[in-house]
């Protein structure tokens, strides 16, 4: 189930940081609370995919994620370059995400952890 929370908390972040484009910087009353709301619920997720993932495995995969979400958004809706090196890097984020999550190897209950 961790895994799960991990990667929805990851969605989450692309969404709460399109969040951010749309409250102008905190000055637009509704966009600033949906994001507020969907921050929270992104690191509430985090936190509990953390009780059984590695700190570094779960914060590379979520924070992979929202970045790689992230630029691919941008070039596809908001007009951001596309080249070819980005292409080539995001995948390479793309393959360290994998990577990342094919040589771990978590405990399997908090006793195991301490």
């Amino acid at each position: 189930m961790a895994w799960v929370y991990i990667i929805m908390a990851g969605l989450l972040e692309i969404v709460w940081v399109i969040g951010l484009k749309y409250s102008h910087g905190f000055t637009e009353m509704i966009p600033s609370i949906v994001t507020v709301a969907i921050i929270t619920f992104s690191f509430f997720l985090l936190s509990k995919a953390l009780y059984s993932i590695p700190l570094g495995t779960g914060y590379a995969i979520f924070t992979g994620l929202g970045t790689v979400g992230t630029v691919v958004i941008g070039m596809l809706f908001w007009g951001e370059p596309i080249n070819l090196l980005k292409v080539f890097f995001v995948t390479l984020m793309i393959l360290g995400i994998i990577g990342i999550k094919i040589n771990s190897a978590e405990p399997k209950t908090l006793k195991e952890m301490k």
